[in-house]
């Protein structure tokens, strides 16, 4: 293939502007933020979820604790209603008085062990209260960090894909004014190795850094200046310039 010294020498500049590119392709899916929007948002929904669940436990306390409660005040009403027969002097058979005295303390005792029942059962509950209120407040911190990676990923995002934008822009430009065999060409060996062309510097390929020998050398010195060259050892364009060493 034949191209001119100064077309091949702008795959140079070309291949630069892909090298740009790329680095900001892979700063934009290696931003730390990536890593820490993915931890704060796994750590969102665990929270989250655990969130529920404790408010859900907090509110079957709320209503064990009002059935408790509704307990207490029933058997409270049947021992002041019965207290009420018994000194309303209503009763006066010994057998039955005697068996309302006796219902009298049998409901006091069961008062005493439903007013237990509720003071544990509101123990538990302000547990409960106090587990959701944490959780929500650690939730709600990670979804404070969370928004705030999302912010700063959103900004390096903008500036990252307004450098692309801008490379991409001077890349096209830059690709029009080559010829299409060698831009062709160029694209081709980029797509199989990464990058098309290479310098050829004091006698090294900058491609793959490997030096050339005399015989090459002198192979390369006897080329036409318009002959497109490549690399023996990785197959890219070798373009020739002042510093190559000829």
């Amino acid at each position: 293939m034949k191209a001119a010294p100064e077309a091949q020498k702008r795959l140079l500049d070309l291949a630069e502007l892909d090298s740009v590119i790329d680095r900001l392709a892979h700063r934009r899916r290696t931003l730390p933020e990536l890593a820490e929007i993915d931890e704060r948002s796994k750590s969102y929904a665990r929270l989250a979820t655990q969130v529920i669940e404790a408010e859900t436990d907090a509110s079957d306390l709320t209503r064990e604790q009002t059935k408790a409660e509704s307990d207490v005040d029933a058997v409270r009403t049947r021992a002041e209603r019965d207290q009420k027969r018994l000194d309303s002097g209503a009763v006066s058979s010994p057998r039955d008085l005697a068996g309302l005295q006796s219902e009298i303390a049998s409901l006091q005792k069961r008062q005493g062990d439903l007013e237990e029942i509720v003071l544990e059962i509101m123990e538990r509950k302000e547990a409960a209260d106090t587990k959701v209120t944490d959780l929500v407040r650690q939730r709600d911190q990670v979804a404070a960090e969370l928004s705030a990676a999302e912010g700063r990923r959103d900004a390096a995002f903008t500036e990252i894909d307004k450098e692309a934008a801008e490379a991409k822009a001077r890349r096209a430009a830059l690709a029009g004014e080559l010829p299409a065999d060698l831009l062709a060409l160029y694209e081709k060996l980029r797509t199989q190795y990464g990058v098309g062309a290479a310098m050829l510097r004091g006698g090294r390929c900058q491609g793959c850094k490997v030096a050339l020998s005399i015989a090459e050398m002198n192979n390369i010195k006897a080329a036409p200046h318009d002959e497109v060259l490549r690399c023996d050892e990785c197959r890219r364009i070798l373009v020739r310039t002042p510093e190559s060493g000829l």
